[in-house]
Order: structure tokens, then C-alpha cells, then sequence
């Protein structure tokens, strides 16, 4: 650019060359103003700036050590500076008390911006009265929003009990459904848990396992780098042809597939069924912390109870092998229940923005609760235990 050009441009002067005087140089130099920054010190940052302790040549952070995913404007800052490759991610923070005691924050199962929640509650930073005054916080912050924005509502969905009644208190509505969870009990392999089952559930499993494998059908469990494009040109197959015939409609697409397979790949796993050399069904698997997270399957052959052992009996031995606490198999199917998969409950929390229509919806999510309420308690009754067994809670 010649000076007779860059003359011509508007001049400001921006004082310090910490986050808002970098980010307030980027913004006007981009509006096609020329800047020029002016800062004291040595180096930029401010206080996000970092420097080496003389003794031990340890790199500490300053002050703004904590960058969030939430954190969208200062991301999309580095990503304009051309240094988002540098930001060091983590799966977890550790705080450090006095004394040496530590406690960890972490991602957890629910979805944002609830992901941490339960990480949260369990941590000792904090205690009880003051988690809970973070959590109404955010509870009436989000009402706030969308007021502000006129939004029709707020809608926090998998939420936990304990966050369900606090938002309850708080004004939203409340909603509960059913899913079908199997939890792990410490069970060292699958035999130990037909040893919690009665005879006969355990002598139906049994039989079921056995017909479902007799046509030379060998199972095998597929993730990371296993998770190729033939497998997945595989998999679509079986969820088309099932979806189809099932469904009606799949929604899913092919490039759907590869996008999770590339950015997820770690957790998930595919249930795969292989006969005569040649991939005939399959069951989709997310890896949570602590759950399998079982979501649909699909098959081009069609075998007894082979269904059964892709996505039920199948995951069982995945969790129980990776020590996972249960595994989730959705909402729908009674039939789960004598298969060692419970009614369990889950809970969400609706602000509703219109007076009329919150009255209308708060009717009948009364009447839901009871039912869904009552409908579990029946169901439980058909559970495949033993009469001696006893569900330890953990």
C-alpha cells in the first residue's frame, strides 16, 4: 500500500494492546481504517498474556487462562489473527484447593449448554447452597433472554432431577417421559447377569443369543479407525433398507456417516453382523462417559433375533466389557424390559413465553406426569430379577 493511499484512510489510535485493544484494532483495521497500537509493555495480551517463572522455565498463564467453547467472540478473534491452531484444548479442568485437594470439572452425557452439569454438582468447590444459586442464575438469566431476544421459549431438555425441580421453582414447565436403561451393576460378564435374572428369562436369552448366531453370523464390534468408508457404505445400506420398510422416511444421509466417523470416531461404535463374508446389519453406538448411548440399525438379511443381539444383548457386553454404568436403548419398546432394560425417567424444563398458550400446555403436561408416572410403576413390576436380587444404587 503507498503512503499516499494509506493517507487517505481514516487514523485512529488505539491505547493498550491487551484483548479489547487488540480485538477494537482488528475490528477497525478490517473497516478499512488505519491503526495504530499503542502499548507500553514489552509483548501483547494484557492479561492474557503468559511468562516463564526464572526458576523452573515453567510457561504460566497470567490471568486469562480458561477459554470455554461458549467463549464464540474471542474463538472467532484468533481464528482472524490466524492463531485458532494454537489454542491448547482440554478435556477437563482441575482446581487445586489450599492444601492440595483437587477437584475436576468435566463434559458429561447431557447436551450443551447443559454438558457439565452434572460435573458440576458432584464438585466440592463449590458447596450445595452456592451450586445452587449458580444453577437459579442461570435458570432466570435464560428467561431474561428470551425476553430480550422475544423468543418463544427456553426448552432445557435431559436435564437431572435435581435441576428439573430447581427449574420448576423457577416458573418452568415441567415434563417428564420414559426411556429404557440396563444398568451395570458391577457385573464381571454377561453370565453374571443372567445369574441376576429369573430361570426362565435367562433360559429365553439363551436361546435367543443361540438362534440368533446359528446361521454362521459372527459379530464384531467396530470404532476408531475401523469405522472405514466401506463399513460405512455398509451401514447406510442396512439403515435405508430398514428405515424404509420401518419408518417410512430416513433422514439420515450418506454424508451424515463420514462427518460423524471423522469427527466423532472415538465415540462410536457399530455393532456389526458379518455372514458368508459379507456385512448383513448393524447397530449405531455413542460412547458417553459413562453410558453406551444405543440409537438405530438396520439389516439387508433377516434372521430371528438377530435384532435382539445387535442392539440389545450386544451392547450388555460392550458396556459390561468397558465398564460403563448402563446403556441407554431409546424411548420406544416394552419389549426391552424382560431383556434386563428398565423404565427409568427423564426430565426437561419449558419456559413458555405466551400466557395462553403456557396455560393450555401446563394442563396437559399435568396430566402426562401422572400418567407417565403410573405407566412406569406398572412397568416395573414385569422386570426379569430375581425375587433375592437387588438392584444396588450406586
Amino acid at each position: 500500500m503507498s503512503a499516499t493511499t494509506q493517507n487517505l484512510k481514516p487514523s485512529v489510535a488505539v491505547i493498550g494492546g491487551g484483548l479489547a485493544g487488540l480485538s477494537a484494532g482488528c475490528a477497525l483495521a478490517e473497516a478499512g481504517y488505519h491503526v495504530e497500537l499503542f502499548e507500553q509493555r514489552p509483548y501483547l495480551g494484557g492479561r492474557a498474556s503468559s511468562y516463564e517463572l526464572p526458576a523452573t522455565g515453567e510457561v504460566v498463564d497470567n490471568c486469562q487462562h480458561v477459554l470455554l467453547g461458549c467463549c464464540t467472540n474471542l474463538i472467532d478473534f484468533y481464528r482472524r489473527l490466524g492463531v485458532e491452531n494454537q489454542i491448547r484444548w482440554y478435556d477437563e479442568i482441575t482446581f487445586i484447593l489450599p492444601g492440595g485437594k483437587s477437584s475436576v470439572l468435566r463434559p458429561g452425557e447431557l447436551p450443551a449448554p447443559m454438558h457439565s452439569a452434572v460435573s458440576f454438582l458432584e464438585s466440592f468447590v463449590l458447596d450445595l447452597k452456592d451450586k445452587l444459586a449458580v444453577a437459579r442464575a442461570l435458570g432466570v438469566g435464560l428467561t431474561e433472554i428470551c425476553k430480550t431476544c422475544d423468543a418463544s421459549g427456553v426448552h432445557v431438555t435431559f436435564a437431572t432431577e435435581a435441576e428439573f425441580r430447581l427449574l420448576g421453582e423457577l416458573g418452568y414447565l415441567q415434563r417428564t417421559d420414559q426411556q429404557f436403561h440396563w444398568e451395570n451393576r458391577g457385573f464381571a460378564n454377561f453370565d453374571e447377569f443372567l445369574g441376576a435374572l429369573t430361570a426362565r428369562k435367562r433360559k429365553t436369552i439363551r436361546r435367543e443369543r443361540h438362534d440368533a448366531l446359528a446361521n454362521g453370523i459372527i459379530v464384531h464390534w467396530l470404532t476408531g479407525n475401523d469405522l472405514t468408508e466401506e463399513i460405512w457404505d455398509a451401514f447406510f445400506q442396512f439403515y435405508m433398507e430398514t428405515g424404509s420398510r420401518k419408518w417410512g422416511r430416513p433422514y439420515l444421509t450418506r454424508p451424515f456417516y463420514s462427518l460423524v466417523g471423522q469427527s466423532m470416531r472415538q465415540h462410536i461404535v457399530l455393532i456389526m453382523a458379518k455372514r458368508a463374508g459379507r456385512w448383513i446389519a448393524g447397530a449405531i453406538n455413542f460412547v458417553g462417559s459413562h453410558s453406551l448411548f444405543g440409537r438405530h440399525w438396520g439389516a439387508i438379511e433377516h434372521h430371528p433375533f438377530l435384532h435382539f443381539e445387535l442392539c440389545y444383548y450386544q451392547a450388555i457386553d460392550y458396556a459390561i466389557t468397558h465398564k460403563l454404568l448402563r446403556v441407554e436403548a431409546g424411548a420406544q419398546g416394552e419389549h426391552k424390559i424382560t431383556r434386563g432394560y428398565l423404565p427409568s425417567m427423564t426430565y426437561s424444563a419449558h419456559y413458555i413465553a405466551d400466557p395462553a398458550l403456557r396455560r393450555g400446555i401446563a394442563e396437559y403436561l399435568a396430566r402426562e406426569r401422572a400418567y407417565v408416572a403410573a405407566a412406569g410403576a406398572e412397568l416395573a413390576t414385569f422386570a426379569p430379577f430375581r425375587k433375592n436380587f437387588v438392584l444396588e444404587t450406586d
